[in-house]
C-alpha cells in the first residue's frame, strides 16, 4: 500500500515538472542569462520577456522604434529590384546570351563611358581576385594556386547578357553575386567585362 502511494507521489512529481508549452517555460532559474537585455537588431528596444519594464531613452532608437538606425538617404535597398530594366522571368542562359545591348543605356540613360568607369571599380573589388585585372584569368587566387580553370574573356563566346546571367545566377565554380551587387551594378560589371574582352 505504501509503495502504491509512493509511486503515485513520484508520478505526480514528474507530471508537475512537465511543461508542454516550450515557448513559455514554467520556471526560469537564471532569467538575466536566459532573457538578455542586449538589443536584437531591428527590434523595439523596450521588448522584454515578463521582466520589469525598463524605459530606455535613447534618442536615435526611440524615433524609429528600432535598435538600429535607418539607412543613409540615397542608398539602395538590397531588396529593391530594378525589374523594369529587362524582363527576366522564365528566361535562361541562352535567352540572356541573345542580349547584346546594355539596358542601362535605354532605361537609365547612362552613358557607356560612365557605365564602364563605374563597372571597372566594381570589377576590381569583386572580380579581379579570380579573373585578373585584365580579364585574362590570372587573378591573385590563380597565381597562388588556390583556384584553377578561370577563363580568359578573349577566348570565350560571351555577350553582355550572358555575363549578366552568370554574375546573377552563377555558373560552374562561380557563385551568384546578387548579395554583393544590385541589378544596375551587375550590368555595369558586365559592360566592363565586355570592354576587357574587346580591348
Amino acid at each position: 500500500m505504501i509503495n502504491r502511494y509512493l509511486y503515485i507521489l513520484i508520478l505526480m512529481f514528474f507530471l508537475e515538472s512537465c511543461w508542454f508549452d516550450k515557448t513559455q517555460p514554467n520556471i526560469v532559474y537564471m532569467p538575466d542569462m536566459y532573457y538578455s537585455d542586449a538589443y536584437e537588431p531591428y527590434s523595439d528596444p523596450n521588448f522584454n520577456h515578463n521582466k520589469e519594464i525598463k524605459k530606455i531613452e535613447i534618442p536615435f532608437f526611440s524615433k524609429g522604434k528600432t535598435s538600429s538606425l535607418l539607412p543613409v538617404k540615397g542608398t539602395v535597398s538590397r531588396n529593391h529590384s530594378f525589374s523594369n530594366l529587362i524582363d527576366v522571368k522564365n528566361k535562361g542562359f541562352n535567352d540572356f546570351k541573345n542580349i547584346t545591348q546594355n539596358p542601362l543605356y535605354i532605361y537609365n540613360k547612362e552613358k557607356k563611358e560612365i557605365s564602364i568607369k563605374k563597372g571597372e571599380k566594381l570589377y576590381q573589388i569583386n572580380c579581379s581576385i579570380c579573373h585578373g585585372k585584365n580579364g585574362d584569368g590570372n587573378g591573385e587566387l590563380v597565381k597562388n594556386e588556390k583556384i584553377f580553370g578561370i577563363p580568359n574573356y578573349k577566348d570565350r563566346d560571351i555577350t553582355i547578357g550572358s555575363i549578366y546571367y552568370v554574375v546573377t545566377y552563377g555558373k560552374n565554380n562561380m557563385n551568384s553575386y546578387v548579395s554583393q551587387l544590385n541589378e544596375i551594378d551587375r550590368w555595369r560589371v558586365s559592360e566592363y567585362v565586355m570592354f576587357l574582352k574587346n580591348k
